[in-house]
């Protein structure tokens, strides 16, 4: 007969021998489950994770919408492989003809679709929140309470009561489900980027970053033509030097609350932060977002005795180093442009 202890060695050795089966079995079952898709022909379809999303929330929408199925083993691999602290918001591309893996895969990288967006030369903070918004990017009302808010801006090295003037205008490719916070990052980091080369100069120019950008900002609204950047900047730059009012319009009317595209002539004598007709020197910060050419016009303008500068209505202007001259100039073409609009009404 048999000993009881030869019996109990075999049902061990019996037991071991099932439970090393059954983890075969559930591993070759698991890699089957990760590496197989749920359909061998599925369509793709966009799919958005939102920021802040559980991995929970996200099996879910992936099983609601036929991407995957087998939730709770997708959430198991997941939570094992730590994916579940690393899914990035955003808008995908996926498919259920897509192996759990590669798509877990896929989500932890955040191998979002992206969609291009030009910020021009000159555009404000608003303008920049409602292209945003327009583009589906993200709300303009979240975007500008960041950008508008000053402990955001110190904690990016910027003085100001906001990040007017330092959302460096590009062209960028952002994906749909980012939060404002990431958007202004990339585009701050993008200005001390640009800004690099610049250092050296900007140290040696006498006047502050902050007063940089201001007045950066002021020579991009005055003009859209290139050649005249620097003209604009010497004209700004020797007028604040014989301590006259900068007498900007684009200054005026960034001051004007629900501005209605018509500057009359009380605006310039209302007294506000920002009306360089009433203030003498920079207003308080800058009133765009100036490009580099403009940057650098200020930090490299051109040699002249400008003091006054007038629209000739083709995009350039007529600049003047006395009063009566401008006046003279103001006369031509102000004059010219009533005319065609006497013409034309």
């Amino acid at each position: 007969m048999m000993s009881t202890h030869f019996l109990r060695n075999r049902l061990i050795y019996i037991f071991i021998g099932l439970v090393f089966l059954m983890g075969i079995f559930l591993v070759v079952g698991f890699g089957y489950y990760l590496s197989t898709p749920f359909e061998t022909e599925g369509n793709e379809q966009i799919f958005f994770v939102r920021d802040g999303s559980t991995l929970n929330k996200v099996a879910d929408d992936l099983e609601s919408k036929k991407i995957i199925t087998g939730k709770p083993l997708f959430l198991l691999w997941a939570r094992l492989m730590g994916y579940s602290r690393s899914i990035k918001a955003g808008e995908y591309r996926l498919s259920s003809s897509m192996p759990p893996l590669k798509i877990l895969e896929t989500l932890s990288k955040g191998a979002v679709i992206t969609h291009p967006i030009t910020i021009p030369e000159g555009y404000t903070m608003k303008q920049i929140g409602e292209l945003l918004e327009e583009k589906g990017l993200v709300y303009n009302e979240e975007f500008l309470a960041v950008t508008g808010d000053p402990d955001v801006a110190k904690r990016y090295g910027i003085s100001g009561q906001g990040l007017e003037g330092y959302l460096y205008p590009d062209t960028y490719q952002f994906g749909r489900g980012l939060s404002p916070v990431l958007v202004v990052e990339v585009m701050i980091n993008h200005f001390w980027k640009e800004i690099g080369p610049l250092r050296e100069k900007i140290e040696q120019s006498g006047m502050t970053l902050e007063e940089i950008i201001t007045l950066a900002s002021i020579v991009e609204k005055e003009t859209g033509r290139a050649e005249e950047r620097p003209i604009i900047a010497s004209v700004f730059l020797n007028r604040l030097k014989k301590k006259m009012r900068l007498e900007s319009d684009p200054t005026v009317i960034y001051g004007i609350k629900d501005f209605s595209g018509n500057l009359k002539k009380k605006h310039l004598t209302q007294r506000t932060p920002y009306n360089t007709y009433v203030i003498r020197g920079l207003p308080p910060g800058p009133i765009a977002n100036p490009g580099k050419a403009a940057i650098e016009a200020v930090l490299f303008p051109a040699k002249t005795n400008f003091l006054y500068f007038v629209s000739k209505n083709d995009g350039s202007h007529y600049f003047s180093k006395t009063l009566t001259e401008h006046n003279r100039a103001v006369q031509k073409y102000q004059k010219k442009r009533r005319s065609r609009r006497r013409k034309t009404s």
